[in-house]
């Protein structure tokens, strides 16, 4: 698993963290993953799609690739049976089936070639996951909110518990997130974390002000995944 962030700068997050849940009965869990998920179904569309293409390809126009082989093997010209089409059109199929599959094994391109939505729907799917596991329905009034980044996806969700989702409507965490990613395209990953969890817990001392007898019931630090 990466690591993207030293002691320090988990430091720089979990002191926002603790002074955002100073004004607030809310709780506030962070977790910044690598990626959401692997994608090997988009690497198998591709891949397939790639085969499909070039055998395609080959029962349209035959020709350029017939000359090719004749030229590979020696350059003499023979008549090809029907097996032998046969034959050239599954080889070409799998050989562009193996070459696409092992170039999407390359982190850069898998995700350069993943659909946007795609990208955006799995790592909703993980911010929901994660806050299933480590922040729903674990607090005393219900006001747990999980803060997701995803690096590889460039992508980051905010999920609140039921009693929050109902009074805070989804756009006002748009500002939160926005504010952090400015941070984080300038590669300060921590400052970033800490300026959406800011704007997180303004947002929740508004609505969710912190009582007399409320404790911290969820951990600060940051979770790296």
């Amino acid at each position: 698993m990466a690591r993207y962030l030293n002691e320090a700068q988990h430091t720089i997050v979990s002191d926002a963290v603790a002074a955002a849940e100073g004004t607030t009965s809310g709780e506030i869990v962070t977790v910044l993953a690598d990626r959401s998920d692997g994608y090997s179904d988009v690497v198998l569309v591709w891949a397939a799609g790639v085969a499909f293409t070039l055998m395609s390809l080959f029962a349209v126009l035959p020709k350029p690739f017939m000359d090719l082989w004749d030229e590979l093997v020696g350059g003499w010209m023979h008549e090809w049976t029907t097996g032998e089409l046969a034959t050239m059109t599954i080889a070409l199929g799998l050989i562009g089936f193996a070459l696409t599959w092992l170039l999407l094994s390359w982190d850069p391109l898998r995700f350069a070639l993943t659909p946007s939505p795609a990208k955006q729907a799995r790592v909703r799917a993980a911010a929901i996951k994660h806050f299933k596991v480590g922040a729903e329905r674990r607090t005393h009034g219900r006001t747990g909110v999980l803060l997701y980044l995803s690096m590889q996806e460039h992508r980051a969700e905010i999920v609140a518990d039921e009693p929050i989702a109902a009074i805070v409507p989804a756009e006002v965490w748009g500002e939160a997130m926005a504010d952090m990613l400015v941070e984080i395209k300038q590669g300060r990953l921590a400052e970033g974390l800490a300026a959406g969890v800011r704007d997180v817990g303004a947002v929740l001392a508004e609505h969710f002000p912190r009582g007399d007898e409320d404790q911290n019931e969820l951990p600060d630090r940051l979770i790296e995944v």
